[in-house]
């Protein structure tokens, strides 16, 4: 080869500590583009190919040449921990400037400014920060030697992850001139995404594309409809793994119940999810195999890098064998045998199907919140818009940022302002990419089919791998699943411990203007039986609600024991109810029997006094909480003594919140909440 080429080798070995490491098929290619030919590419490979160590190589190379820094745009935080690490072993110094650091902002830039910084990592939604576009964006952007996109499926709306501020990508690229390289990548991107990714790359873009097959992954698929079942069959089955891996749940209500569960058995488990304190503490617990598997939501995902993870399981099945083989992929990189272990559940289609169905703002909502921006004068605060349109606040988040990046609002901080762009909502383009996210949902089913030839191979094709071949490592290559049967009186003692664990109901502490509830107006933390989907009571708490028109005596009685085991402070001396004119008798009856078997006292204090919409058609806390105030009364005089507040099902808190301001103004000392199901808990 060439100097160039010896050169880039040698700064291979120093990244992976190999004295015999050599290039895979494709990694020289890719950088000799960037590097001799300042080309912009698109290199799709599968995961453990090495695309980080493209972007290193080909920064360092750059920089000796005397080139400005990299840019390197990457999604999430775990992923930047990791390529600042690995940078730093060949010589690349590499910094970050992220939400968690802005106290180091101001050292950083001296730094690029001084020319020490080789690398720098930020995220995407980086570039929606006014100080950061002004104080490093400007400087930085004319200077880049390179621009990487990590993920750059993301880019494409197609995609499994898409992430709107993708979209701010053609701010850094406008800055470059003509003759900067870039390189956007990623492991995941069929036909479709990869032309939506040259579209906005530019269209002398050079596509690089290798085979998605692992070698030593065998994939598994275990029909397991019950959760007490799959519950069961992950205590027996990890113990005989070897390695370590990570589990997958589609809830952090799940992360949190499996985590217990294992940890319960012998199984050392930690949980791993977006808003956890202790996520970089759970990634190195993992990396340095102190723990034997990691429970996670998709939170860990993209970037996380463990050459020896020795298995990944899916609690429940991804919506897309994108997502899927995205997760999958984290095992067995540098191992010659690895598993994929997928479990079906029958509750897998319901949250995929939530899932689906919030994915994009409605004609409805977005028509209400440019309506409110256009009648302002000035900026609106969010919460305003939250008054006046009936939108879940994190889906109005999602659906003001969209328009910012159009340009058809501009934001200062949670204030927002409508622009004089034109704008018409894309009703095709979401009826197509619904219709994209229900074929995927179909293919995950098929994946899971027996008459199957391959699993990975059905990967491949659904990935449009040009070349998809039989694996011979998986359950259909070998003609036999994992033998591991699941152990009867394991399942029995799973539901138990599910059923075992009730939800804690926090008491809301601020009305939706941030103002707080005075102390005296609250109601105490409260207790439900578990999540209105769980394992252990939701099918019969859902029957009693939607079929019976009655609960089941098993389920007054786990209420009573769940309060003597619970033992609020200060003590109920009675009990009272929320009332419904949908369902008058159902939720009295049940408070009369819960009252029984407790011997307390029922006393209907609480009065529905107009009608309104059903709770759960209100989207937002503000709307939550205008549907519920003036809706009900309380008869006093009330009894004496704190009371238990019931009802069969609790979501936004705002009804047993507005109840409870008004017991405890009527005299009533503290207010315990109790319901059957928290069915807010995700």
């Amino acid at each position: 080869m060439d100097e160039l080429h010896d050169a880039a080798r040698g700064l291979l070995i120093r990244l992976t500590g190999r004295p015999d490491a050599d290039f895979h098929e494709g990694q020289w290619e890719a950088i000799n583009a960037l590097v001799r030919d300042h080309r912009r590419a698109l290199v799709v490979q599968r995961t453990g190919w090495g695309k980080s160590a493209v972007y290193f190589i080909a920064t360092r190379l750059l920089r000796d040449q005397g080139a400005g820094p990299t840019i390197l745009l990457s999604p999430l935080l775990a992923l930047m921990r990791n390529q600042i690490e690995a940078a730093q072993r060949m010589g690349v110094r590499a910094e970050t400037i992220n939400s968690d650091n802005q106290d180091n902002w101001s050292a950083v830039i001296e730094e690029l400014r001084a020319g020490q910084v080789d690398l720098l990592v930020i995220s995407p939604e980086r570039l929606a920060n006014k100080r950061f576009r002004e104080e490093v964006l400007r400087e930085v952007g004319p200077s880049a030697g390179l621009v990487v996109i990590d993920e750059a499926h993301c880019i494409s709306d197609w995609g499994h992850d898409f992430r709107p501020d993708y979209r701010r990508i053609r701010v850094v690229l406008d800055l470059l001139p003509t003759n900067v390289p870039v390189l956007a990548c990623t492991a995941t991107a069929n036909d479709r995404v990869i032309a939506d990714i040259e579209a906005q790359l530019g269209s002398d873009l050079l596509v690089q594309r290798g085979p998605l097959a692992r070698d030593g992954l065998g994939l598994h698929v275990i029909e397991l409809p019950s959760q007490a079942d799959r519950l069961a069959w992950l205590a027996q089955a990890i113990p005989a793994f070897e390695g370590t891996g990570i589990v997958y749940c589609l809830t952090k209500r799940d992360v949190a119940t499996v985590t217990s569960w294992l940890n319960s058995n012998g199984v050392t488990a930690r949980a791993y999810m977006s808003g956890s304190d202790d996520r970089v503490g759970v990634e190195q617990a993992l990396l340095a195999n102190e723990v034997k598997v990691v429970v996670a939501t998709s939170a860990l995902g993209m970037g996380f890098d463990k050459p020896d993870l020795g298995f990944v399981i899916h609690y429940q099945s991804p919506g897309s064998p994108i997502a899927y083989y995205q997760q999958v992929g984290r095992a067995g990189r540098q191992l010659d045998n690895s598993l994929g272990v997928l479990l079906r559940g029958t509750e897998d289609r319901e949250i995929q199907d939530w899932f689906i169905s919030r994915a994009f703002p409605t004609l409805r909502e977005v028509t209400e919140a440019l309506g409110v921006l256009e009648a302002a004068d000035d900026f609106v605060r969010l919460s305003e818009l939250e008054s006046l349109v009936n939108v879940r606040q994190s889906r109005l988040e999602v659906l003001l940022k969209n328009l910012e990046v159009d340009g058809v609002i501009i934001a200062e901080g949670r204030k927002y302002q409508r622009t004089a762009r034109r704008w018409a909502y894309d009703q095709d383009r979401v009826d197509a990419i619904t219709a994209l996210r229900r074929a995927e949902q179909q293919q995950m089913i098929a994946f899971g089919d027996d008459d199957l030839d391959c699993r990975m191979s059905f990967i491949q094709r659904t990935l449009d791998d040009p070349a998809p071949s039989p694996c011979g490592r998986c359950d259909r290559c070998l003609g036999h699943a994992l033998a591991i049967d699941v152990d009867p009186d394991l399942t029995r003692r799973a539901r138990r411990f599910v059923r075992g664990r009730p939800a804690t109901i926090e008491p809301r502490k601020r009305w939706p203007d941030n103002k707080a509830i005075p102390v005296d107006r609250r109601v105490e933390v409260g207790r439900a039986l578990g999540t209105w989907r769980d394992a252990g009571w939701g099918d019969l708490i859902r029957e009693g609600k939607q079929v019976d028109s009655r609960f089941d005596d098993e389920l007054v009685n786990a209420l009573a024991r769940l309060v003597t085991e619970w033992s609020p402070d200060p003590g109920p001396t009675w009990l009272t109810f929320v009332p419904s004119r949908r369902t008058p008798t159902l939720v009295p009856d049940l408070a009369g029997r819960v009252g029984a078997a407790l011997g307390l006292p029922v006393h209907e204090v609480v009065a529905k006094v107009a009608d309104r919409q059903p709770q759960k058609t209100m989207e937002n806390s503000t709307r939550q909480l205008e549907n519920v105030s003036g809706a009900f009364e309380v008869r006093a005089p009330l009894p004496d003594g704190p009371v238990i507040l019931l009802d069969d099902i609790i979501d936004s808190k705002w009804t047993i919140t507005e109840i409870g301001r008004l017991l405890r103004a009527a005299g009533c000392p503290a207010v315990h909440p109790l319901a059957l199901a928290d069915a807010g808990a995700s």
